[in-house]
């Protein structure tokens, strides 16, 4: 693989011995921080547990006062962190198995469920496997798009895609049923190359997920407030909504801004470790902020360094980031990152964009890093 980077002189070709050093880099970074992972790591998601605890159980607490409106906002806000917390910071990170050295029972990759209605199981499938293997291959990583939107102009267009912002909208407000949906591949269903035997194990264990989750924010814990239950139910329908939508914008953020890349089955054929790197680092984008700002999206403002490095615990990424910047930097490679509301904006312009048909849009420039690959002497006709 060549590596070509656009510059004011022109383009500036990355050997393969250049894209194998980098490789090695990352890779010594990498066991630099596994080295030394510790108590620090152990009392850091410790220490997010027990707040995420403490906001939940405030959260059901203020509840009861929820006939008092500042109250139920209250209740709401406590909750939707909580969530939050569950979701991103904690069970994304645990399901990664960024803490399975831990050895703590209860926080192992294996068995660990979060608080929403997706089962773990399917989501390690489709996210952890699917998504990290296959990140940004067209074809290969159904994330391009969750399957439901036109997010690469590569994409096919037809008469549907000028409902994308409605659809776009809807994913978002009903994210978590989005993604427990994801690993069913419903386009596949619909195109009759998946049957109800491929899938019948898949919606076995979402019933059961989805039932229990149900039942727990919209039944138990409502009836438990007595004459306050319609209150609430409504306040339980608002953390989710606010968690869905959060996560939402934060994973879009992460894969879908301009200037993230996107690649073919060829282009990525037979990568070597190096090149792998590289197409991880061009198909993700960070966004930028303070320390809690980092926290409550689990980390995932620093998606390129999560890319790199799926099973080191997250909180490790902010450190990681500059030498990783810095990487970038040497080796002319872009590092896309910004503020929410710019990488927001870009991925909702793009969302708009791409409902049109191409003859009506303007095409995007190149990201300024192209992938090519090498060919053999034979298929060149030498």
């Amino acid at each position: 693989m060549t590596i070509l980077t656009e510059t004011k002189d022109g383009p500036l070709v990355l050997s393969p011995d250049q894209v194998e050093e980098l490789g090695k880099a990352l890779d010594e970074l990498r066991a630099k921080v596994v080295a030394d992972l510790g108590d620090r790591d152990r009392e850091y998601l410790y220490s997010i547990i027990k707040a995420q605890r403490g906001f939940e159980i405030a959260g059901r607490g203020l509840m009861y006062l929820g006939f008092l409106p500042p109250f139920w906002l209250a209740a709401v806000a406590a909750l939707s962190v909580s969530k939050i917390l569950d979701n991103m910071e904690i069970g994304h990170n645990v399901m990664h198995g960024q803490y399975d050295w831990m050895r703590e029972p209860g926080l192992n990759s294996r068995v660990f469920e979060w608080d929403t209605v997706c089962p773990a199981d399917q989501w390690k499938h489709s996210h952890n496997y699917i998504h990290h293997t296959y990140t940004n291959i067209h074809n290969k990583d159904r994330d391009i798009g969750y399957s439901i939107l036109r997010m690469d102009e590569a994409q096919s267009w037809n008469v549907l895609r000028l409902g994308q912002p409605l659809y776009a909208f809807a994913l978002m407000m009903l994210f978590e049923w989005g993604v427990m949906a994801h690993d069913l591949e419903v386009e596949n269903i619909v195109r009759g190359k998946r049957k109800w035997s491929d899938i019948k194990r898949l919606v076995a264990g979402q019933w059961r997920k989805a039932g229990k989750q149900a039942l727990k924010d919209y039944v138990v814990f409502p009836a438990l407030t007595g004459p306050l239950f319609f209150s609430t139910l409504a306040g339980n329908v608002a953390a989710n909504l606010v968690r869905n939508v959060w996560a939402y914008s934060i994973i879009f953020c992460g894969h879908f801004p301009t200037g993230v890349q996107t690649f073919t089955e060829e282009e990525t054929a037979d990568e070597t470790r190096g090149e792998w790197y590289i197409r991880q680092m061009l198909g993700s984008a960070n966004i930028t902020g303070n320390k809690l700002f980092h926290i409550m999206s689990g980390n995932l403002s620093h998606q390129i360094e999560h890319h790199l490095f799926p099973d080191i615990p997250a909180a490790r990424y902010p450190e990681m980031a500059a030498e990783v910047r810095a990487l970038c930097e040497k080796y002319g490679l872009p590092y896309n990152t910004g503020p929410l509301s710019k990488q927001v904006g870009s991925v909702w312009l793009k969302i708009f964009k791409l409902a049109l048909p191409p003859a009506l849009v303007k095409s995007e420039p190149s990201p300024g890093v192209i992938v090519m690959r090498q060919r053999k002497a034979s298929e060149v006709g030498v």
